[in-house]
């Protein structure tokens, strides 16, 4: 995308303070994440199936491969820190979002390519070649992970910079949902498309999903953030460093980042949190599939019902638990309610009724998005506005390490399960296990908290930055 399309920005310096944002631009703010629901379908909710089940690629390295996107995710932080002290044409977000979503779907075209190469090598056998070939669809995936890193990090900072506390919880929500708006609108989409189709069509269909909801998502993201840091973010007037921001150096962040220990503690929370939530996500369709025995359409279709329920979740926690309760108190419902509900998906595998599995997979979208919304309008809070981007690339980074983790360990587990038990259905539910322990392990975690100690002690360390001669 290029730089030249940006709006210029306003003298900062003679402007009115930015007025509030409303509803109706956090909806439309909520179009980029919806954007990235309909791309998280395309690599957790068909191409998983597509190499683990369809072209009998081991789990262990098709969770792998997919998850380089987020093993790269160290680039998160020093996007953020880019974001905060290198603005493009003025502007600290807009362009790095631009940029990264447009490379995104060029990644995505060329990823697709490259599997269907790794399955015609692999169909004949496992070969150098085929070595070959998974390797490059693993560096694809990490050239895609540093494209979701270029624009997603810079997208959760503008929401910091257009926010106030008053008002975090209501637009962390409202975008969230807007996620699972777009899994559950790509889950249908990807279902009527899919659905019913010979083998022989499967390749060619699949190839146009990953087009089609590419362009589509580039789309959405230039209309969800257009205009909106000129008039909305108060970068210029929250920051003491807004003077010298292009001085600031990603070292003397970091200084402020690992300031106070509670940081230390959240992102621990973040990284048990996320992977204990996310080790189905290359098995679920799987074990769709192989335990109750449905089409590929058909798995991929759970995505919604999963959707349907953390939309749910996420309004009854923006708007209804967290202003009761507070944030941390409803992170900790939502921890235990999510254990509670891995242990109701192995009890539906026991029946092998795909109505209960979506039942199951509905009520673990409810608990998902009661933990979500919560622990997300933690992480805002556990954010310094001076180095904004640099938080926010941190806390990208744990939860894209955890997610690259939980990816892997879940093929692991499958793989180890289907060594260890004689029944497929044991082998899926080893992994749902560990989700269920993982989560008691966050909770106790979360007591640990504290983030009017974190506020104070990352104060000291910008009022020291500040007092520095910076060259």
């Amino acid at each position: 995308m290029a730089t030249s399309d940006l709006p210029r920005p306003p003298d900062l310096s003679t402007t009115a303070s930015p007025p509030r944002i409303n509803l109706f631009t956090m909806f439309r703010l909520g179009l980029f994440q919806m954007g990235l629901g309909l791309l998280s379908l395309l690599t957790l909710g068909i191409l998983n199936q597509v190499l683990i089940s369809e072209l009998q690629i081991p789990a262990t390295l098709a969770g792998g491969a997919i998850a380089m996107y987020q093993f790269v995710s160290p680039a998160r932080v020093w996007m953020g820190q880019m974001s905060d002290s290198k603005p493009i044409r003025g502007y600290h977000r807009t362009g790095y979002v631009w940029l990264g979503m447009g490379l995104q779907a060029i990644c995505l075209f060329l990823a697709i390519q490259v599997v269907w190469q790794l399955g015609a090598s692999a169909a004949n056998g496992w070969t150098p070649v085929t070595t070959g070939w998974m390797a490059l669809l693993a560096g694809m995936f990490a050239l895609y992970g540093l494209c979701i890193a270029t624009s997603s990090t810079p997208f959760a900072a503008l929401l910091v910079d257009v926010s106030d506390e008053d008002n975090r919880s209501q637009l962390v929500g409202i975008v969230w949902a807007m996620l699972m708006v777009g899994i559950v609108a790509g889950a249908i989409v990807g279902e009527v498309l899919l659905e019913n189709l010979a083998a022989e069509d499967l390749q060619a269909a699949i190839t146009r999903l990953f087009i089609i909801f590419p362009l589509t998502v580039v789309a959405l993201g230039i209309v969800a953030t257009f205009g909106i840091e000129k008039k909305y973010s108060r970068y210029a007037t929250r920051s003491s460093l807004v003077g010298r921001e292009d001085q600031v150096t990603l070292r003397q962040a970091i200084a402020v980042l690992t300031a106070s220990k509670q940081t230390g503690f959240f992102f621990v929370f973040l990284l048990v949190m996320t992977i204990s939530l996310f080790l189905q996500q290359p098995v679920l369709e799987p074990y769709a599939r192989e335990v109750f025995g449905l089409s590929i359409g058909e798995s991929a279709g759970l995505n919604q019902f999963w959707g349907y329920g953390i939309l749910v979740g996420i309004g009854l926690s923006g708007f209804l638990i967290v202003p009761r309760l507070g944030k941390q108190r409803t992170a900790m419902l939502g921890c235990l309610f999510s254990a509670v509900c891995f242990v109701v998906v192995i009890l539906a595998g026991v029946t092998a009724n795909p109505t209960t599995l979506r039942s199951a997979v509905m009520l673990f979208g409810l608990a998902s998005g009661i933990l979500t919304n919560s622990a997300v309008s933690l992480m805002l809070d556990f954010t310094a506005a001076e180095t904004a981007g640099t938080f926010i690339g941190a806390w990208g980074l744990s939860q894209a390490m955890a997610q690259a983790s939980a990816t892997v360990l879940g093929g692991a587990l499958l793989d180890l399960g289907r060594q260890l038990f004689p029944s497929t259905f044991l082998a899926f539910a080893l992994v749902f296990a560990c989700q269920a322990v993982g989560m008691v392990i966050a909770f106790g975690l979360l007591t640990r908290i504290d983030v009017q100690q974190f506020k104070t002690e990352s104060g000291k360390a910008i009022a020291t930055l500040m007092e520095m001669e910076l060259d």
